[in-house]
C-alpha cells in the first residue's frame, strides 16, 4: 500500500477520480468548485468586518467549501510527512542543456537553488519570478474569474463558455511564458 501511495497514479486512475470529483459536487452540494474560490471563502471567514466588497458576503453558506480546503492542506501535510518522493524529476536532455545555457545546473532538483535559494533571494530573476509572477497569478485568477483548476475541471464540465476562453488562454500564457518570457528571465 506505501508503495501504491508513493508513485505517481497513472492517468487512466487519477484522470476518473478528478472527473468524478465534478459530476458528484454538482449532483450532491449543487455547488461550483475551484480552489480560488475556496480560498476567497477562507479570507472572507478571516476578515469578518472588513471593508472589501469583495469579502463582504455569506461565506458561512459555503462551510464544505472551508472543509475541502482544510482537507488539502491536511492531506498536503500528511503525503509530506509520510509519504516523501525523494527522487528527482525525470527532465528531457533537451531541456537540461537548455537549462545549463541559462545557468541552472540543479535543475534535476524540483526548486533549483539557482532561483530558489536564500543566497539567490535578492537575484533580479528571483526577484521577478517571485514578485511579479505571485501578482500575476492572483490577478489573472481575479480577472478570469476563477483559477486554472475552476475554469478547467468546473468551468468546462458545464459547458461555460468563458472557462472555454479562459482555458485557451492559460495554454497559450503558458507557451508564451515557457518559450518567450522564462528565456529572458532566466538570463538575467
Amino acid at each position: 500500500m506505501i508503495e501504491l501511495l508513493n508513485n505517481p497514479w497513472p492517468w487512466y486512475v487519477a484522470g476518473p477520480i478528478i472527473g468524478l470529483t465534478v459530476p458528484l459536487l454538482l449532483l450532491l452540494l449543487n455547488e461550483s468548485f475551484g480552489i480560488s474560490s475556496t480560498l476567497r471563502d477562507f479570507c472572507a471567514m478571516c476578515m469578518p468586518n472588513t471593508k472589501i466588497t469583495f469579502f463582504q458576503y455569506d461565506w458561512k453558506s459555503r462551510m464544505w467549501a472551508l472543509t475541502f480546503i482544510l482537507g488539502v492542506g491536511l492531506g498536503a501535510f500528511v503525503v509530506a510527512q509520510f509519504f516523501p518522493n525523494l527522487e528527482a524529476p525525470d527532465i528531457h536532455g533537451d531541456t537540461l542543456a537548455r537549462l545549463h545555457s541559462y545557468g541552472i545546473t540543479t535543475s534535476q532538483q524540483l526548486l533549483p537553488s539557482e532561483i530558489f535559494s536564500w543566497e539567490h533571494l535578492t537575484s533580479p530573476r528571483t526577484i521577478i519570478m517571485l514578485c511579479l509572477g505571485g501578482f500575476l497569478v492572483g490577478f489573472g485568477t481575479r480577472y478570469a474569474g476563477g483559477c486554472t483548476s475552476g475554469h478547467a475541471i468546473m468551468g468546462l464540465s458545464m459547458m461555460k463558455l468563458a472557462s472555454l476562453v479562459a482555458v485557451i488562454g492559460f495554454f497559450v500564457g503558458g507557451l508564451i511564458m515557457t518559450w518567450f518570457v522564462l528565456p529572458f528571465i532566466l538570463s538575467l
